[in-house]
């Protein structure tokens, strides 16, 4: 029998319609940008057979991300988040058209590839601090809002199990530019998604200062908020040390598993598929579970499944395994995230999100540049054994702040047990 009580709860910021009609249009734009994303990733490796190479194009993608995104945080702290996201998503849709024309022109080059994956880069940096907080506003009862951010996390790693894996036929069959055009056409949904919504009136900041002085600010408040900056130093670490590993993919799919594009994006899917999993046993968490220590578990798991994926050479077993990687990974960005967007004050929002998209996409394109040229001397195996070791090593150095909430949460539920 249905429990319909259970599905109320884990879907319970549908309620919400402006939320709802921007889940349905971001659902549509993430699957294209998986595609996007796998058939760079390939097109660079197929052309140069260097693992140094893919940590490059990683690099080149979200590097701008971590050199703008304080700037991006400032933005939308004093603009209409609305009207800066509207502006992202358009400037996101020219730049997959004009990637897919050079790829049909039959003519392109690595580098004219890796110069419009760095504008893509500097795109994002304006986009997540204006999309992330923009949310808020989007679900008018508050009490809906953790729901809410773990279904777009969801949503996010439904088509990270269904875009590479789309891709991967397609590029198989059609080629790289047909990902490329997609993932434009894409963007039509989103905008119609963003039209269609109905937010309150934006009211401006009181009084605009400079830069720097939004910049200080919001340094301090992040230095004197530990149940954010905590945070914000795990995911840095993770990213820069852990996150990599799927930069080093494509050498699994094409050398030890002996396969092609469609590998890829089969490996890819593996990996959304644990990731959708853990978003969806996040979702279904009641209110008062403790977000730090499913954090530390998940940090472990992801660990050890990196650990005992790194040898394997029976594919059907290896995938079980980075399934599981990708159930432990989600919960660096989607918990991390959660946590700071809920710790932190309104006003301060988007530039505490500026600070996330640097820990984000600053350490990640740097691991990845690390990774890909470690690689190269040790070999892809030996470097995701050496991030599963990491990954351990991480959940070990925090285990003591993750661990405290659970103590008080227990003494909170023993307190409230006593007192009635």
């Amino acid at each position: 029998m249905i429990n319909t009580e259970k599905i109320t709860i884990t879907f319970r910021a549908f309620r919400n319609r402006n939320y709802s009609l921007f889940f349905s249009g971001q659902s549509v734009s993430q699957i294209g940008n998986w595609m996007q994303r796998t058939g760079v990733i390939w097109v660079v490796y197929t052309m140069t057979h260097s693992a140094f190479m893919l940590g490059l194009t990683v690099f080149v993608s979200q590097f701008p991300s971590f050199v703008f995104s304080l700037l991006g945080g400032i933005v939308a702290d004093r603009y209409n988040r609305f009207h800066v996201l509207m502006a992202t998503q358009v400037a996101s849709m020219v730049q997959a058209a004009l990637l897919a024309l050079l790829v049909f022109s039959h003519h392109h080059t690595v580098w004219e590839i890796l110069v419009l994956s760095g504008v893509l880069g500097l795109i994002n940096a304006f986009d997540a601090p204006a999309r992330q907080p923009l949310i808020h506003d989007m679900v008018t009862d508050k009490a809906d809002l953790p729901n809410a951010l773990a279904l777009q996390s969801s949503m996010a790693n439904l088509a990270r199990l269904i875009g590479p894996a789309i891709s991967g036929l397609v590029l198989v069959k059609f080629g790289a530019g047909m990902c490329f055009l997609f993932n434009a056409i894409s963007f039509v949904a989103v905008i119609i998604s963003l039209l269609l919504i109905r937010l309150p009136t934006h009211v401006p900041p009181p009084a605009e200062k400079k830069i720097r002085s939004d910049l200080a600010e919001g340094f301090t408040y992040l230095k004197n908020t530990p149940s954010i900056n905590m945070i914000l130093l795990m995911l840095s670490f993770t990213s820069l040390l852990v996150l990599p590993y799927n930069t080093l993919i494509p050498v699994f799919a094409k050398v030890i598993f002996k396969g092609n594009a469609a590998t890829f994006g089969y490996i890819n899917s593996f990996i959304g598929a644990g990731a959708l999993a853990g978003s969806i046993f996040l979702v279904s968490l009641k209110k008062d579970v403790d977000l730090k220590f499913v954090l530390l578990v998940n940090t472990v798991i992801f660990g050890i499944s990196l650990l005992l994926f790194s040898h394997l050479i029976n594919f059907p077993l290896a995938m079980v395994l980075i399934t599981l990687s990708g159930f432990g990974m989600m919960s660096q960005t989607t918990i991390s995230m959660t946590l700071i967007q809920l710790y932190s004050d309104k006003a301060m929002r988007g530039r505490v999100m500026s600070y996330v998209a640097m820990a984000y996409f600053g350490m990640l394109p740097l691991g990845s540049l690390m990774i890909g040229a470690i690689s190269q001397r040790i070999g892809a195996p030996n470097t995701i054994l050496c991030e599963g070791i990491t990954a351990l090593m991480i959940a070990a150095c925090f285990f003591g702040y993750l661990r405290g909430g659970r103590r008080k949460l227990k003494e909170k539920k023993l307190f409230n047990y006593l007192i009635i």
